[in-house]
């Protein structure tokens, strides 16, 4: 690989593939220990008892995600290239169309982005999503639960672990050039 002002050239699609089995292995290792936080948080009043298992909804969420973070990060060209690729890749990993992954995730977006209202910051939607998704109202306390809304203690809580599962671009951008 040539090096460009000490940074290592790599092409999209490596840089892609970087990117997805990185968040699949961290969502994979990492479930396990959300569904935990969420299981002992003293705030329900009963344990929701997620599997450490049922992690499909939250690498979901995690994807959807991480794909908002892209067009702060490049160029409507590149970005473009890489949406592309990731979509590719994601369909393969997952063995389903295209365009029936990329709606999925469009619509986790969307629900992301629904439930954080009136916040754009998507780290805080993660948390409200997982909340949501897992229908943890059901294991409130009657004040929450008749307010629909998550308890700030527990929100908190899962903002510091999201925070684990947004891919570092900044630092991944100081290392490696992308090329087409």
């Amino acid at each position: 690989m040539f090096t460009l002002f000490g940074k290592k050239k790599i092409k999209e699609d490596v840089a892609v593939n970087i990117f997805i089995n990185n968040l699949l292995d961290t969502v994979e290792k990492g479930f396990p220990e959300v569904a935990g936080i969420i299981n002992d948080s003293p705030e329900f009043v009963t344990s929701p008892n997620i599997a450490e298992t049922n992690s499909e909804k939250f690498l979901l969420i995690v994807i959807a995600a991480n794909l908002t973070y892209i067009p702060e990060h490049f160029n409507g060209n590149q970005e473009e290239r890489l949406l592309n690729l990731i979509f590719d890749q994601l369909s393969q990993v997952f063995d389903v169309e295209k365009n029936s992954l990329e709606k999925v995730l469009h619509d986790y977006q969307a629900y992301i982005s629904k439930v954080n209202q009136p916040s754009k910051n998507t780290l805080y939607g993660i948390a409200k999503a997982v909340f949501g998704k897992y229908n943890l109202n059901d294991y409130q306390d009657e004040y929450f639960k008749a307010m629909k809304s998550p308890n700030p203690m527990f929100l908190k809580r899962m903002d510091e672990v999201m925070e684990s599962f947004i891919w570092n671009w900044n630092g991944f951008k100081e290392k490696y050039q992308i090329a087409h």
